[in-house]
């Protein structure tokens, strides 16, 4: 079973939440956080420097692991929804 990976520490939402910002400034950065860290995943994954990927290939990524979680399983999924 593939570990999940953390999107956000509890420390950083911890920061976020003292951070003095709206509650939609506050989505928006926790989202951006996470959204960095699986950008880092998926470029590890295609063997790509973040830098260089493009909007397809994280799409193409998007449906890959949509297509891993139908036919194996959430667990072997890197997103597990």
């Amino acid at each position: 079973m593939n570990q999940a990976p953390q999107f956000l520490t509890t420390e950083e939402s911890n920061d976020i939440d003292k951070a003095l910002l709206s509650s939609s400034e506050k989505f928006l950065a926790r989202l951006t956080i996470s959204s960095l860290r699986l950008l880092k995943i998926i470029a590890q994954q295609l063997d790509v420097p973040l830098e260089s990927l493009t909007h397809e290939q994280v799409v193409e990524w998007f449906e890959k692991d949509a297509q891993i979680r139908q036919q194996q399983g959430i667990d072997a999924a890197t997103l597990k929804w």
